[in-house]
C-alpha cells in the first residue's frame, strides 16, 4: 500500500477523495478483510484506542449502522449511538449539534436525508471528522464496497463497463463518481424524468480518468448489452414512499430479469445495495443466482468503512 495523498478531514462524497486517495481506501479495505481472522492480533486492531466514533442516524439501517458499529470496535474504537431525537436540525441546529459532538468525539457517521444539513453539520466544525452513510444525493461509503466486491470478482476494473438500470439516485451518483476514477465505464438506464441529474455527469465527467466514461440511456437493454455487472437498486427510496404505485408503472420496463441479464457478459454480475424487492426492480431467480454477488457487497460495507476510518483517523496505519 502507499500513503494517501493527504489527511482528509471528512467523506461526504467520493469527490471529497481524489482517484489515488480511492485507490488506496481500496487496499486498505483489502487488507483488514484479509487480516480479519486474525482478531485481536490483526495488525489495526488498537489503532483506535481511546477514540470515538459517533452515529447520527435519521433514517433505519440495517447494514450501514451494523458494520460502522463493529468496524470501529474491530479497530479498538468507542462507539457512540445518539438518539433521535438529536438528529440534525430539530432540537438545536446541525452546527451547533456539530460544535457540541466536536469537543467529545473524533468522528461522525450521519444518516439523514438532506445533502446541505450534512455540510452545514461538517462545515461547522474543524477537528471532528463527518462522514456520509447516505443522504438523498450520495451514498459514497457503498461505492467503496463496490469496488471492492467487483475487484474481487473481475481483477483490475480498469476498463470494465458497469450498467446502472433503474432510479438516477444517490447510489447510482456515487457510482459513477467513483468509476469515473477508477477508469470504469457506466452505462446508465432510467426513464427520462428519473436520469441522472446533469451536474453528476459533469462531475464524473471532470475526474474521469483511462479514458473512463459515463453514458445515459433510456432503454435498458442497450445499457446492459455487454456489461460486466448489471446494478439495480429500488424503485422507490426512503421518503418517496407516496409515489411508489406511480414509480411501480414507470419503471416496470427497468427490471433485472434473465432476458435483461443475458444481454450482459456471460457471466456478468449482478449488483443491488440492497434492501432488494423481489419482483420489482429484480426477479428472484436473477437476485438468487449464481452471479448475484449482493450479499458479497453487504459484507464488504464494513471493509470499505474500517479502510475509510482509518484513512480520516489515523492516516499512517495503512503505510507498508
Amino acid at each position: 500500500m502507499t500513503q494517501a495523498t493527504q489527511i482528509r478531514k471528512d467523506f461526504l462524497s467520493v469527490l471529497d477523495f481524489d482517484a489515488p486517495d480511492l485507490e488506496h481506501c481500496l487496499e486498505i479495505a483489502a487488507q483488514v478483510k484479509a487480516d480479519r481472522g486474525l482478531g485481536r492480533q490483526a495488525p489495526t486492531s488498537e489503532t483506535l484506542n481511546g477514540r470515538h466514533v459517533a452515529l447520527l442516524f435519521d433514517k433505519p439501517s440495517l447494514r450501514t449502522r451494523t458494520t460502522f458499529e463493529i468496524a470501529a470496535r474491530e479497530l479498538g474504537g468507542h462507539v457512540i449511538v445518539l438518539p433521535p431525537d438529536v438528529a440534525l436540525g430539530r432540537r438545536e441546529s446541525a452546527a451547533d449539534v456539530a460544535r457540541n459532538l466536536e469537543r467529545w468525539v473524533d468522528v461522525v457517521v450521519i444518516r439523514t436525508f438532506s445533502q446541505e444539513a450534512l455540510q452545514e453539520f461538517a462545515s461547522a466544525t474543524r477537528r471532528l471528522h463527518v462522514v456520509n452513510a447516505l443522504t438523498d444525493r450520495e451514498h459514497p461509503c457503498q461505492a467503496i464496497a463496490d469496488f471492492l466486491t467487483l475487484q474481487e470478482h473481475l481483477g483490475p476494473v480498469r476498463g470494465r463497463t458497469i450498467a446502472y438500470v433503474g432510479d438516477g439516485n444517490n447510489v447510482a451518483t456515487s457510482l459513477a463518481h467513483a468509476a469515473a476514477m477508477l477508469g470504469v465505464h457506466v452505462h446508465v438506464a432510467s426513464p427520462e424524468p428519473y436520469q441522472l441529474p446533469h451536474a453528476v455527469v459533469q462531475q464524473a465527467t471532470s475526474v474521469a480518468r483511462h479514458g473512463a466514461r459515463l453514458r445515459l440511456f433510456s432503454e435498458a437493454a442497450d445499457a446492459v448489452a455487454g456489461a460486466d455487472a448489471v446494478y439495480t437498486d429500488t424503485w422507490t427510496s426512503m421518503g418517496r414512499e407516496s409515489e411508489a404505485d406511480l414509480r411501480r408503472q414507470i419503471f416496470a420496463p427497468y427490471q433485472v430479469n434473465e432476458e435483461l441479464m443475458s444481454l450482459a457478459k456471460p457471466g456478468a454480475l449482478f449488483m443491488h445495495c440492497l434492501p432488494a424487492h423481489r419482483g420489482e426492480e429484480v426477479t428472484a431467480d436473477v437476485f438468487e443466482s449464481d452471479v448475484s454477488c449482493v450479499f458479497d457487497q453487504a459484507e464488504n460495507r464494513l471493509h470499505g468503512q474500517k479502510a475509510l476510518i482509518l484513512m480520516l483517523l489515523a492516516p499512517a496505519a495503512g503505510r507498508k
